[in-house]
């Protein structure tokens, strides 16, 4: 289990409901569990063949932590358009954005150091227009779309990527599995022609 997390969320725009921000929260939480799970941020002489958790492999800062601290902007198609454009050079909006703190091993190493700090892993920013816009093209709940993106997002922050074929397959895969444990269908399986 993760260390204790504490979300700055902040509702900038987009009209988000209840259940959305509930269960993007609950999202960001399975997510964390699933990649310490999976073995992300391990100090790297330690971390466990298997991807688990063993006695006397050492710890990832997932769990060592005192906490871990996240920000959360829920938004709109505008605010984001605008970090897309720049922070990425795309001038369009676009579903989540994640910008991680820890960026390199050194970045770990640095907190290791500092053990009763917080772990600040970073900020995700979620388009609520895009994202609703998406659901409806995907054929599916814009609840469930919401919960796949923090996961996403999610882990960005903890050192995921999807740049080549290799990362991105061991990232979906993880996603699946993450969003499974949720009740939430792959979100990668093809689109089917049902209303939502």
């Amino acid at each position: 289990m993760t260390a204790p997390l504490d979300l700055d969320l902040d509702i900038e725009a987009g009209g988000w409901e209840k259940a959305e921000i509930d269960a993007i929260e609950t999202a960001i939480s399975a997510a964390l569990d699933g990649a310490l799970a999976d073995g992300a941020l391990w100090e790297e002489e330690a971390k466990p063949n298997d991807g688990t958790p063993d006695e006397g492999d050492g710890a990832s800062l997932l769990s060592v932590a005192p906490v871990i601290e996240i920000g959360v902007r829920l938004s709109d198609d505008a605010t984001v358009r605008v970090l897309n454009r720049d922070y990425r050079d795309k001038d369009k909006p676009t579903n989540v954005l994640s910008f991680a703190a820890l960026e390199s091993a050194e970045d770990a190493l640095a907190f290791m150091m500092a053990p009763d700090m917080p772990l600040l892993l970073g900020d995700i920013i979620i388009a609520r227009e895009t994202c609703a816009r998406e659901a409806i093209e995907q054929n599916k709940p814009l609840k469930n779309h919401l919960v796949h993106l923090a996961v996403h997002g999610t882990l960005h922050l903890v050192g995921y990527d999807h740049m080549v074929d290799d990362e991105a397959e061991e990232m979906e895969d993880l996603e699946r599995k993450i969003l499974g444990s949720l009740g939430i269908d792959d979100p990668y399986a093809p689109i089917e022609d049902e209303p939502v």
